[in-house]
């Protein structure tokens, strides 16, 4: 299988003590891609040199709802700049959260208006975050995306209602499915995403958050992503052949991403 995680923070400090190993555990069972998104400028930065060390990992640049109050025409100016290294495929993760009262919300309103603008700057596809902020994410969506051609975008770690659902797929956007589809007490969530078209989803883990089922309570990471495709491939009926291809094509055209060369048989003389 090939199985392109499009939402994993192998940068945060969980990952120091084994971040090599973690990648070679996730290649060996077909997970052999990453997209690695920034919160802030420090971790954008490390997100980048992750990317350019290892050749199955790309970088997102952005500033989380959380770090909202960072952002300012000089940080803006300087995240610019970031988006100008190599192997940067996006602008993210951007977006609002009203879940927990970290960051006023005229400061995430800011921030989110100015890197959505950004994104259409330098053409990059935007990954959003949202957390108890629907009505007012998709408001400011809805204005940028029917203003003229947008870049991309992917709900990630969607938790949304259909009706977003089915508005974001008529805007063009994609959604992001994880470790939450997998739960046991996941009662609404399976229904919502089976009347979300398969050539509309993308799979992620969120790593280290939100690991599936039966690792739920444990570290996430990119190796795990595999039982959130067998689920999804169930709920749609499909084989999981079809499933990670389809989802695996959604990502690479989102992000834009070269098609992963298949290996080559060594001949033996």
């Amino acid at each position: 299988m090939d199985i392109l995680d499009s939402h994993c923070h192998l940068d945060f400090e969980s990952f120091d003590e084994d971040r090599a190993q973690v990648i070679a555990k996730a290649a060996s069972v077909g997970v052999k891609r990453v997209i690695n998104p920034g919160i802030d400028l420090e971790t954008s930065r490390r997100a980048i040199a992750l990317a350019q060390k290892y050749t199955g990992v790309y970088a997102a640049v952005g500033f989380h709802p959380y770090d909202a109050s960072l952002v300012n025409e000089a940080s803006l100016l300087e995240l610019t700049e970031l988006t100008k290294a190599d192997k940067v495929v996006a602008i993210g993760e951007i977006g609002l959260d009203y879940y927990r009262d970290r960051t006023p919300k005229s400061a995430q309103w800011y921030a989110f208006e100015a890197q959505l603008t950004l994104a259409q700057t330098v053409n990059l596809p935007v990954i959003i975050h949202q957390r108890e902020s629907a009505i007012d994410t998709m408001a400011m969506l809805r204005a940028w995306a029917t203003a003229g051609t947008h870049p991309g975008l992917v709900l990630h770690a969607f938790s949304g209602d259909a009706e977003m659902a089915a508005e974001a797929v008529s805007l063009g956007f994609y959604i992001g499915i994880g470790g939450p589809l997998t739960f046991k007490n996941a009662r609404q969530l399976p229904g919502i995403i089976q009347t979300v078209p398969l050539d509309r989803l993308l799979l992620e883990t969120d790593a280290p958050y939100l690991t599936p089922h039966p690792h739920r309570g444990k570290r996430n990471e990119p190796a795990y992503l595999p039982l959130v495709a067998h689920t999804l491939a169930n709920l749609f009926e499909v084989d999981i052949t079809t499933l990670t291809e389809q989802t695996t094509h959604n990502t690479e055209t989102l992000f834009r991403l070269p098609k992963l060369e298949p290996a080559r048989a060594t001949s033996v003389n």
